[in-house]
């Protein structure tokens, strides 16, 4: 299906004509091959390069499943690489994280990812446990010829271990942050004005508007880049005492996202005086972290000039005025930034599969400390060191079976 003027040479762009089933010419293009094992995969692969047209890339691809070919599954190239042993498990989930990187930070964080820096520092926390189970083996084996390893060096040597999984453990809820965004929930008495907010963040009419209280009946979760950042805005329902049950379920969720979004960024009617409920919900969000506007300053500042002391610092202005806005991101980027950056340049775990293993291991070493501690023959530890290393063997992908690579490839796209 690609003829060109003179035969394929590794690595070098070739000029020719891309043929259909029929040897009609569909397009003029490029072909590139790269033999094996110089490849992504590792495998013979070729590439075809072709003009944007879509009727030229849909005719493009028939004639290569005409020729033999067949669609990838999801993931396929990237699952080929590590079978191949080209990429490791970990820096094969940074690519999927890679092409769902919503902004700079996320990007910069999965490229990171691909150099192998997790998969490195995880083998040699694996290294030094085979190693230790390596000398039990042999003092069980060799009793006359290998002493058997002191209990209390065999703690220490674990204790070190486990120093340094714990340390991976605390970069999870920081690279989860980078990759999916900190949470913000908008909260508020009702007609304060937080789906008009939610709105002019986001630059569109994502939430209905009303001058009528108990509009929002439930959350509504968008996102938007914050500076280097992914936000994920909850606008909620309006807390009040008195509402409906339907209304009432919508502000029971309201309460849900304030307990687990990252940042309260509570909005209150800022020109009339505040009422018992709006002061008891300052109240309420004083010992978090929060971001506190008072709206409507274009149609009076009564409850802005009425606040108490801990909303000193809060921001007084109107949802429709730019200045207003600004700060209000300002104030948000200001709090995010603080407590969510990560060093790019350290390996962090990047989804839920590697922290779970890395826990995994670290409860094995916990009961094969345990067990040092109790005064037990040193050799009941080998069983709790095998798991540790099969867990940490499960991360990179060492000990990884068909179920957990269907799993984890699941959520490519198409190829990749």
């Amino acid at each position: 299906m690609f003829r060109g003027g003179r035969p394929l040479r590794a690595r070098h762009a070739a000029f020719g004509a891309i043929l259909d089933a029929g040897a009609r010419v569909i397009d003029q293009g490029l072909a590139l091959f790269f033999p094996a094992p110089h490849s992504v995969t590792g495998e013979d692969v070729l590439e075809l390069h072709v003009h944007g047209s879509p009727a030229v890339a849909r005719e493009t691809l028939i004639a290569t499943l005409a020729a033999g070919a067949r669609m990838a599954q999801p993931g396929e190239f990237t699952r080929r690489a590590f079978l191949n042993g080209k990429t490791d498990l970990a820096s094969a989930e940074a690519v999927a994280d890679l092409i769902a990187a919503e902004h700079g930070a996320a990007a910069r964080a999965a490229a990171m990812q691909l150099g192998g820096g997790l998969a490195r520092e995880v083998d040699a926390l694996r290294a030094a446990l085979e190693e230790i189970a390596e000398e039990l083996a042999a003092a069980i084996d060799f009793p006359d010829e290998v002493e058997t390893p002191p209990p209390s060096r065999l703690g220490e040597r674990i204790a070190s271990v486990r120093e340094r999984l714990a340390d991976l453990a605390l970069t999870w809820e920081r690279g989860r942050l980078v990759r999916e965004g900190a949470a913000v929930a908008i909260v508020g008495p009702p007609n304060a004005g937080k789906s008009t907010l939610l709105n002019a963040l986001l630059g569109a009419e994502r939430a209905l508007v009303s001058e009528l209280p108990g509009t929002t009946r439930d959350t509504i979760e968008e996102t938007f880049a914050l500076d280097a950042m992914t936000v994920r805005l909850i606008d909620t329902a309006g807390i009040r005492a008195h509402a409906d049950r339907v209304e009432a379920a919508g502000i029971d969720r309201s309460e849900a996202a304030l307990r687990d979004a990252r940042v309260a960024l509570v909005v209150v009617d800022g020109s009339l005086p505040l009422s018992a409920a709006t002061r008891s919900l300052l109240e309420r969000t004083r010992g978090r972290e929060r971001v506190v506007f008072f709206n409507k300053a274009d149609l009076g500042r009564a409850g802005y000039e009425s606040r108490e002391a801990p909303e000193g610092a809060a921001i007084c202005g109107s949802v429709f005025d730019a200045a207003t806005l600004a700060a209000i991101r300002a104030a948000l980027a200001s709090l995010l930034s603080s407590s969510e950056t990560i060093d790019l340049a350290r390996p962090y775990l990047s989804t839920a599969r590697q922290a779970d293993a890395v826990l995994e291991a670290d409860r094995a070493l916990a009961f094969a400390a345990e067990t040092l501690g109790s005064n037990a023959p040193v050799d009941l530890i080998s069983g709790d060191l095998m798991t540790a290393i099969r867990a940490l063997g499960q991360l990179t992908g060492r000990e990884a079976d068909e179920r957990l690579l269907d799993a984890i490839f699941a959520r490519f796209c198409i190829g990749k």
